[in-house]
Parts: C-alpha cells; sequence; structure tokens
C-alpha cells in the first residue's frame, strides 16, 4: 500500500506541477462533467447521510451502545475531545470562509437569483446566513460522523485495525484482506493528503496575508499586478510560512496524540473563544443577537426543503448550486476519510448517541456562532456604509482582516486592530498546525493497518512528503492548486458510494446486535 500510495502520489502531483494548465483543464472539465451528471444525487445522498444520523442517534437501542468495551471510559476529556474535532474538521475552512461566505451569499443566492430580494441589501440578509449555515452546518458534521461512526464502531466494539476496509465487514468478510481492502484503504490515503495538502495550500496564502497585515514587510506580497488585481503573496513567503507550519506540525505529531495535538487543539478553542469574544465586545452586539436568534430559526425552518433544493442545470440557481452547494458537497465528502478517522480515533468510550451528539450537534452550533458573528460583523459594517463595499471587494483571503481593519478604523479602539489581528495570525497558525500534524496521524494509522503507536520516523516522512506535495504546488502556482482541488473533488463520488455501504453494514450489524439482545 505504502508503495502504490507514494506512486500514484507523485504522479499526480508531477503533472500537476509540471503541466499544471494542462492538468486544471482536462480535470476541470472531468470534475464539471461529474458534477453536471450527479448534482441531484450529491444533495440526495448528503441529506440521507444526515437522516442516517439522527435515526441511530434517536433510536434507544443504538444510541446507548459504546464505542468500546463495556466499561470502558473516554480517553480524552470532553474539552480536548471537542477541541480536537473541532480542529481537524473545520477549524481553519472558518477563519477564512466565516467572513467570506455569507458576504458571498449576501450579493448571490437562490433569493436573489429568483428576483426575490436585492442584492447587498438588508432584506439579503436573512437568505445569505441561510445558505452559509447550510453549508456550515448539519450537513458536513453529518458526512464526518457517518464515516467516524462506522470506523469507531468496528475497531472499538469488534477490535478491528482502524482503516476503511474494517467498516464493510459485514458486507464483504474475509474479501477486505486482498486486493479490494487495500483499494479502499489506498483511496483513503491519496484523499487524505490531497485533502490536507489543497487545504493547507490555500491557508498558507490567508497566513501570510496575516503576516503582512501586522509586520507591513514589503517583500511578503507582490507588488506587480494587473490593474484591478489584488497584491498576491510571494513564493518566498508562501514558503517560509509552510516551512514553519510543517516543522512545528511534524514536532507536534512525534509528541503523539495525547500530547502535541491535544495541547494544540486546546489553545485553538481558547484562542477561538478569544477572538469570538473581541467581536462580541467591539461588533454590533445588538444585531448580531438578533440576526443570530433570526437566522437558526430560519435555518431550521427552511431546512427540510433546501436539503434536497435541486435547481435546473443551465440556469442562474443551478450555476451557483453547482459552484456552491455540490462543491461544498464534493469536498467535504473527500475530506471525510481524514476527519472521519480522526473523529474514530479520538472517541474510543463514547456512546453511539454521544458520539453523534459531540461530533455533529456540537461542531455545528459553533460553527454558527463563528459566522454570525465574524460574517454577521462584515455584513453590517457593509449596510451601514462604513465598510464602503470593501470587504466585498477585497480577496477571499483577506475579508477577515478588511473586516478588523473598519471596525477598529476609527474612534477609541483604533489601536486593537494590531492586537486583534496578532490573534488572529496567531490561530491561523495553530489551526494549520493541527490540520497538518492530524494529517500525519492519519495517514500512518492506515498505513500501519489502524496501529496507534508509530514510529517516529514514518511520522516524519510523511510530514516530508506532505511538505513536499505543498512546497511544489506553491512553487508553480495557484494552477496545480487547481487541478488537484479538482482531482480530490473527483474522488468525492465513489467514496460517498462508500459511505453508502458503510450506513448499509452498520445496519446490518446493529439489527443482529438488537436481534441478539432481544434473544437473550
Amino acid at each position: 500500500m505504502a508503495i502504490v500510495s507514494k506512486l500514484l502520489i507523485a504522479a499526480l502531483v508531477l503533472w500537476a506541477v509540471l503541466l499544471p494548465d494542462k492538468a486544471s483543464s482536462v480535470l476541470s472539465s472531468a470534475s464539471s462533467s461529474l458534477l453536471n451528471i450527479f448534482n441531484a444525487y450529491y444533495i440526495y445522498v448528503v441529506t440521507l447521510f444526515l437522516v442516517f444520523c439522527i435515526v441511530v442517534a434517536i433510536v434507544p437501542a443504538i444510541g446507548k451502545l459504546k464505542l468500546g468495551n463495556k466499561n470502558e471510559r473516554p480517553e480524552f476529556s470532553n474539552f480536548s475531545w471537542f477541541s480536537m474535532m473541532f480542529g481537524a474538521g473545520m477549524g481553519i475552512g472558518l477563519m477564512v470562509f466565516s467572513t467570506a461566505e455569507p458576504i458571498w451569499h449576501f450579493g448571490e443566492n437562490p433569493e436573489i437569483i429568483n428576483g426575490n430580494v436585492a442584492p447587498h441589501t438588508f432584506e439579503a440578509v436573512q437568505s445569505a446566513f441561510r445558505y452559509a449555515f447550510l453549508h456550515y452546518g448539519l450537513h458536513p458534521w453529518g458526512i464526518y460522523v457517518v464515516t467516524g461512526l462506522s470506523l469507531a464502531y468496528f475497531a472499538h466494539r469488534y477490535h478491528l485495525p482502524l482503516t476503511i476496509r474494517s467498516t464493510l465487514t459485514p458486507l464483504l468478510g474475509k474479501h477486505l484482506n486482498g486486493y479490494v481492502g487495500h483499494l479502499l484503504d489506498i483511496t483513503a490515503i491519496i484523499a487524505t493528503l490531497l485533502g490536507i495538502a489543497v487545504t493547507i495550500g490555500y491557508g498558507i496564502s490567508q497566513l501570510v496575508t496575516g503576516f503582512n497585515e501586522i509586520t507591513s514587510f514589503e517583500w511578503m506580497m507582490s507588488s506587480k499586478t494587473e490593474i484591478g488585481a489584488a497584491p498576491a503573496a510571494t513564493k518566498t513567503a508562501l514558503l517560509l510560512a509552510l516551512f514553519l507550519v510543517m516543522l512545528l506540525s511534524i514536532v507536534s505529531a512525534a509528541t503523539g496524540l495525547g500530547r502535541g495535538i491535544k495541547v494544540l487543539s486546546n489553545i485553538n478553542l481558547s484562542l477561538s473563544c478569544l477572538l469570538l469574544l473581541c467581536f462580541s465586545i467591539f461588533g454590533p452586539l445588538l444585531f448580531l443577537l438578533e440576526l443570530y436568534g433570526r437566522a437558526i430559526v430560519d435555518y431550521l425552518f427552511s431546512l427540510p426543503v433546501i436539503s434536497v433544493e435541486v435547481f435546473e442545470l443551465g440556469t442562474a440557481a443551478g450555476d451557483w448550486q453547482e459552484h456552491g452547494t455540490i462543491l461544498y458537497w464534493a469536498w467535504w465528502i473527500a475530506f471525510a476519510p481524514f476527519v472521519g478517522l480522526f473523529l474514530a480515533r479520538i472517541s474510543k468510550g463514547r456512546t453511539i448517541r454521544e458520539f453523534v451528539m459531540g461530533a455533529m450537534l456540537a461542531p455545528a452550533a459553533m460553527c454558527f456562532v463563528w459566522i454570525i458573528l465574524l460574517g454577521g460583523t462584515a455584513i453590517y459594517l457593509e449596510l451601514s456604509g462604513l465598510a464602503a463595499e470593501g470587504i466585498i471587494h477585497a480577496p477571499v483571503s483577506a475579508r477577515l482582516f478588511e473586516t478588523l481593519n473598519v471596525l477598529f478604523s476609527d474612534g477609541p479602539f483604533y489601536g486593537f486592530v494590531q492586537l486583534v489581528s496578532t490573534l488572529t495570525v496567531i490561530l491561523i497558525l495553530t489551526f494549520l498546525i493541527t490540520s497538518a500534524d492530524s494529517g500525519i496521524l492519519v495517514l500512518n494509522t492506515i498505513m500501519t493497518g489502524g496501529e496507534n503507536h508509530v514510529d517516529l520516523k514514518h511520522k516524519i516522512i510523511w510530514g516530508l512528503i506532505l511538505s513536499a506535495v505543498i512546497s511544489a504546488l506553491l512553487i508553480t502556482g495557484s494552477g496545480s492548486l487547481d487541478a488537484l482541488q479538482k482531482a480530490m473533488i473527483m474522488g468525492a463520488l465513489p467514496f460517498s458510494m462508500v459511505m453508502i455501504f458503510m450506513c448499509l453494514a452498520l445496519i446490518k450489524d446493529l439489527i443482529r446486535h438488537i436481534n441478539a439482545a432481544d434473544t437473550s
């Protein structure tokens, strides 16, 4: 598995690096064709995963089952458990998109496209957060929970290896010891490495933007840009930032899950709370509180409809859905092997109900708070005219910092912008480290057949491989990153089908368990 995985990764990365335009063109065409054909499939299958999670949690005979031995206690405290889940599953994404996502939907969403409300107006606010919550709420965490619960159930209850192949044991049995099982795990390895590489590749850009905000070092951002284009991070700055992130990630992974990763995750959540507190104190608190109440109610009431809403291809709404909801669902599914395996690894001793509630409802609620406080503040500044569309027209990676600049642009708290920007940069850095060291842990877990204790040299080797892949992508520019993003999204389609079989396998074993309990 190690040889095949590394050869396939090397071939794909070399193609993306040496021929980025060609690779991006071919993969873009292929991924667009798949998304066009399977657009309704993605909508319905992700909703199916969400319903599945809710059902297994509320059925008493299933929800009380423990992921482990009967008297086994959880390995981590609730705070550390939640910190690690949140950091691995959504942390760095929220640093970018908690501001960018609502701003995007503030100007474009199905309600605006259909002419029901005007863009960038107060009337557009409600639908903006409805779809921001859809993309970062219960559905993505439901995807992660399906994978994580299947892995945790068979690994911790039946002491099977913590690998993707173990989740299909009730369906395929001994056949998983051969090529079928190898293929499943190789797919998970490639998806994990590409998912982490692409995510960190884009996250590094925001980190450099943040460093530039607090230091104003001219060499970090290029000065020669096209007319109307925003300055971009220089390759030197990108590589130095990547070196810092990966060095600390390898050190963190080397110290183990119970030390480095747990400590960093706890720091992440603590700093997150501090950043959210800053927005609560200095932001438009009354506006945000009212917005939170209205947005949550609107999301919950709209959820049954927007969960199965499919727009006609070729229309403006269909294009929005293809580049929005369907793209997100494909991205989360592609990320599921990594996040799901990590969730399973840290959840031994929890009940199924506790796992679903803790790994779906709690992180989704935290995402809502992030989006309301950061995104709501940005929209308020635009509605009030203070931002003068500066946030709307800022690059995606710079919208959070532009929001801070406008928020503290004048008044008695002007000097706080440097302090809060520094806090934000530190948080971006720690989230990137957490994503990378979690990825190194997951890659080694799959490669060693589910072993929890891996030699230091293997952690270093996979850390260096991940560093080399991201470095190559950053050196050759955004074209190769886009190419690998397309490849990752294409891999979501077969893995979504694997997830369907995961659900069937879990249902089969749960029914067997319930029947056995009734008989006894």
